[in-house]
């Protein structure tokens, strides 16, 4: 099937694709990598009167190590933050996450600002853009603003950008020095979007404690899920077997699954709760060893 006749315009700047999509009253579409967007054009689930393409903005490629957190312009490439230094050193999770994305093919054209916009709950990077609590920043006639990742993602495949607005950059806030990351992903086939999904960042105290801890899901609500409970569950803590066990109880709790052909809501939660666990212990070597004692 091909897409549906539209009319296609190459952006010379962000103001210049603002322009076009406020003209078309919400009929307009961008064009960031494409992964997702070019298989709904062609099928037809999706049939904008105008495709605005953001290929070419410079503008918007770039990774800036700023005070406290890292800016990432939306048009950089997943691969390009998988494989850069800066983001490894300042956010460990955000590279790890990313490796599970389809393949290297896929992670070389798709965009952090595509991804973020499409917002597709099984997706890696809203899940990991929620448990950091980082912003996005999106740009629309009145200028730009910044909208938290808790706010922005809404439901399925909905977010808080307005028609005539675009996702310009992702500010990710900085992990302390030593935090321990971990994924763990179930899916059909190797590159395939997770049916559910577990990010974890954990930062340990002086003496071996867990000081703080970020969870999120991909997978298993109609948007990422922050597993608050759990991270409250383990602060202070020592990373001891049981206490994973119920952090990832918790984490499992804090879900709202949902039935479709790859599995019921029951099927999740279950699957859930066994990768936090293997997440945390994970992230945690010194719990893993405690627990095949």
């Amino acid at each position: 099937m091909k897409p549906a006749p539209l009319d296609y315009i190459r952006a010379t700047s962000v103001a210049h694709a603002v322009q076009v999509l406020a003209e078309n009253d919400g009929d307009g579409k961008v064009l960031a990598g494409g992964q997702s967007l070019v298989p709904l054009l062609a099928m037809r689930l999706s049939q904008p009167t105008v495709l605005v393409d953001l290929g070419g903005l410079g503008e918007l490629s770039y990774i800036r190590d700023e005070s406290g957190h890292v800016e990432i312009g939306a048009m950089v490439r997943a691969r390009t933050v998988e494989i850069s230094s800066l983001i490894a050193d300042a956010v460990p999770l955000l590279p790890v996450a990313l490796r599970h994305v389809g393949h290297v093919t896929i992670r070389n054209r798709g965009t952090v600002g595509g991804s973020t916009a499409h917002a597709d709950p099984a997706a890696e990077l809203p899940a990991v853009l929620r448990a950091l609590d980082a912003d996005v920043v999106v740009t629309g006639p009145s200028g730009s603003r910044t909208i938290g990742a808790a706010d922005f993602f809404q439901g399925f495949l909905t977010t808080a950008l307005a028609p005539d607005e675009i996702v310009t950059a992702l500010r990710v806030p900085k992990s302390a020095p030593g935090t321990r990351v971990a994924v763990q992903e179930f899916a059909r086939r190797h590159g395939d979007f997770a049916i559910v999904a577990v990010f974890a960042a954990v930062e340990l105290g002086a003496s071996g404690e867990i000081a703080a801890a970020r969870i999120a899901v991909a997978g298993a609500d109609q948007v990422p899920v922050r597993a608050a409970a759990a991270e409250e569950l383990l602060a202070g803590q020592d990373p001891s077997p049981a206490v994973l066990r119920a952090a990832a109880a918790e984490v499992a709790g804090a879900t709202r699954p949902f039935d479709d052909i790859h599995g019921t809501a029951d099927y999740r939660k279950k699957i859930t709760a066994v990768l936090a666990r293997r997440c945390l212990e994970q992230a945690l070597p010194t719990a893993e060893r405690s627990s095949a004692a």
